[in-house]
């Protein structure tokens, strides 16, 4: 698994289908209920034409974390819920999860850092379980 400056992301060897199956179970397995799921792919067919590579985004809700969190400062509100896409990108298929440790940060409460903490490890976890197994 990579890290980059505002995600985790893995490559699947699963394909397209296969990962969003993944990913949706891994995220089940961390707590995550999926609240949205918006086919790029298709919505850029629609409204503008374009033909392009399989993108979804699923938006995932940890809710006892989402609750902390608004608790603390409602505004975080507008962060949620947490974005996991899945891509087809150069015939690979790549699964992605914001990293929450770095959009809590933008909040400046640090009584949300162990929010971000932790709901970023179930992230992190469930991107690696999408990973080929060695």
């Amino acid at each position: 698994m990579k890290k980059t400056s505002i995600a985790f992301e893995a490559v699947s060897a699963s394909g397209f289908a296969g990962a969003v199956a993944d990913v949706r179970r891994a995220l089940a397995a961390e707590g995550f209920g999926v609240l949205t799921e918006i086919d790029v792919q298709a919505t850029m067919k629609a409204k503008l034409g374009i033909e392009g590579e399989p993108y979804v985004i699923l938006g995932a809700c940890h809710p006892p974390s989402a609750h902390r969190a608004l608790a603390v400062a409602p505004e975080v509100g507008v962060l949620l819920p947490c974005n996991v896409t899945v891509s087809v990108e150069g015939g690979r298929t790549v699964v992605r999860a914001m990293d929450p440790e770095s959009v809590m940060a933008l909040v400046g409460r640090p009584e949300l850092a162990p929010v971000g903490a932790e709901v970023g490890a179930a992230l992190r976890r469930a991107v690696a379980a999408c990973e080929p197994k060695a």
